[in-house]
């Protein structure tokens, strides 16, 4: 399956560190990597699915496929800033949201509207939304898209 990982283009070790896990577990699991294609969560998460030996997508908020960061096997350059955004949830099966901003908000709401389920990792809280589950790690996000999927 296809799991889009969002989160913000500049994050903290920390979080970098839960994002590069979440893709490790994904690559190992046998799933693609779908991202924004920049830095921060974006590249942490290809970066661990790299390093498993997986597969990544990067959708790019520009025009230029040399934007992606050095994780990412396949570019989609968009033009459409965030509005790309859209298209990063539609091309996943799931939606794993690690921290992030308005941004990652976004997605988590696309999430929902395209009945992806969502797993989110020290990211906004949405309340109740259908499908979406607050997840303490890496590990725990995988198993409930898995699940849900």
């Amino acid at each position: 399956m296809r799991v889009s990982v969002v989160g913000g283009s500049v994050a903290p070790e920390p979080v970098e560190t839960l994002a590069e896990e979440v893709g490790r577990l994904l690559a190992q699991r046998g799933h693609t990597v779908v991202c924004g294609g920049l830095g921060g969560v974006m590249e942490a998460a290809c970066r661990g699915a790299k390093d498993a030996g997986g597969a990544t997508i990067g959708i790019l908020p520009s025009e230029d496929r040399s934007d992606a960061n050095d994780y990412v096997d396949t570019c989609i350059a968009t033009g459409l800033g965030h509005a790309r955004n859209t298209l990063v949830v539609l091309n996943g099966d799931a939606v794993v949201a690690i921290d992030g901003s308005g941004g990652t908000l976004s997605e988590i709401g696309f999430g929902n509207v395209f009945d992806r389920p969502v797993a989110g990792i020290r990211t906004h809280s949405v309340g109740s939304i259908e499908g979406f589950r607050s997840c303490a790690t890496p590990e725990e996000a995988v198993q409930f898209i898995e699940r849900e999927t």
